[in-house]
């Protein structure tokens, strides 16, 4: 057997191996349903309130089997018939050029992915989420927000697509040199103007009223030793009834994001006790730390990716017979999918010590119970599954679960 097909069904197992892998992921977390109110979850919710709850998990776990399986079957049938080297043939009868062909390529493969998954998203969105009382998106904010959301992906995708081809004609495989200092660069402009530039084409921001609220907040900031000039409301309530806070910026650009649901629903305490978490992790430097461990990430594989990118056999694997760097990319991504997973189940328990941190720095510099009646109410509201089996936290959660974060901050309070 020669390598390609050796390459071909390595990353056929790979993606077999994922797929059985999440759904075993989803078998272990419907075992923690239970149609009874758990002894542990009385006083956050009610017997209705947590029968709706466990249902919304349930109608959300089949969802996402269909749709999952689906796109296993479709990414399957595209790699045993060739279809990656269909379209790039298809491709080559028009240009020859680098960066149109890869654009088009991953344009074409995005555009369709997408079209394909509409239906899917519109149902979850107005009939599972209407369903239980969160959708508030109009038929008009959705079609907007396709349109915009792909202008977006051919202006920022296609740039950082264009720039990663034209790296490696001026530099082949030291090209990835280029492409990290260009990534790192990006993400920090994005991190610091993605509120000023990004979000206002989506949502309205507006500054935080004068008023008992904004007196609090920065009553509290100034006591945590933390400048704060910039705290905007967001109209969240545009899409969902679910609501939000968090911190975005560096620098003279950090701010304060609360949705206008998150307001509406709690105390000026809790309000208080959520962003004291916020600016517990500036505090802490969450923000810095993650930047800079994305980078060393972003660099290794870019790294891993300039080693084997300019080797015939990845674009053989996929049967396209001309190699071509979009072609070595798409081969690569699915060979590297497994050290993917490995680095984002690492980066999920590095995350969850960081919101430990962040709730600890808010017991200790205000107070834990508003925090924690923030927590609850969100939880209720948001119909969240408060008992996930433990293997699908360690895999899929950024955040620890609600009765974690509860029984730490106990142990705070009690101290």
């Amino acid at each position: 057997m020669e390598i390609q097909q050796i390459l071909f069904y390595v990353i056929i197992l790979i993606i077999v191996f994922d797929f059985v892998f999440d759904r075993v992921m989803d078998y272990l977390n419907s075992t923690r349903w239970s149609n009874k109110l758990p002894e542990e979850l009385k006083g956050i919710y009610n017997e209705d309130k947590y029968r709706k709850s466990q249902n919304y998990s349930k109608e959300n776990m089949k969802f996402g089997l269909i749709t999952s399986s689906l796109s296993f079957i479709a990414i399957l049938l595209i790699l045993f018939f060739q279809g990656f080297a269909f379209l790039d043939e298809w491709i080559r009868q028009y240009t020859e050029h680098a960066i149109l062909m890869a654009i088009l390529f991953f344009g074409i493969i995005g555009f369709l992915s997408d079209i394909l998954g509409t239906p899917f998203d519109i149902y979850h969105t107005f009939v599972i989420e209407e369903k239980y009382g969160f959708n508030q998106t109009t038929p008009k904010t959705y079609i907007s927000d396709k349109l915009k959301g792909y202008m977006l992906s051919l202006i920022i995708g296609g740039g950082i697509l264009a720039a990663f081809v034209w790296f490696y004609e001026i530099a082949g495989s030291l090209f990835w040199l280029y492409a990290w200092a260009f990534i790192t660069g990006f993400s920090i402009f994005m991190s610091m103007f993605y509120s000023t530039l990004i979000v206002p084409l989506f949502n309205k921001q507006k500054p935080l009223e004068e008023g008992e609220l904004r007196n609090a907040i920065e009553k509290f900031a100034e006591k945590a030793g933390f400048r704060l000039k910039n705290i905007y409301v967001i109209d969240g309530s545009k899409r969902s009834k679910k609501a939000n806070a968090y911190f975005s910026g560096l620098g003279a650009k950090k701010r304060i994001v609360l949705y206008d649901t998150l307001i509406n629903d709690h105390s000026t305490d809790e309000l208080v006790g959520i962003l004291a978490h916020e600016i517990g992790h500036y505090k802490k430097k969450h923000t810095l730390k993650s930047i800079i461990l994305s980078t060393i990430n972003t660099g290794i594989m870019l790294y891993i990716l300039s080693i084997f990118i300019d080797n015939p056999v990845l674009s053989a694997a996929l049967g396209v017979e001309n190699p071509s760097f979009h072609i070595g990319i798409l081969a690569f991504g699915l060979l590297y999918s497994p050290i993917s997973t490995i680095l984002g189940i690492a980066g999920n328990v590095l995350s969850r010590h960081y919101e430990y941190e962040a709730d600890r720095f808010a017991a200790e510099k205000f107070d834990p119970k508003p925090l924690q009646e923030a927590l609850k109410k969100l939880s209720v509201n948001h119909l969240s599954n408060l008992r996930p089996h433990p293997a699908y936290v360690f895999v899929n959660y950024s955040h620890p679960p609600i009765l974690k974060r509860l029984e730490h901050m106990k142990s705070y309070e009690d101290n």
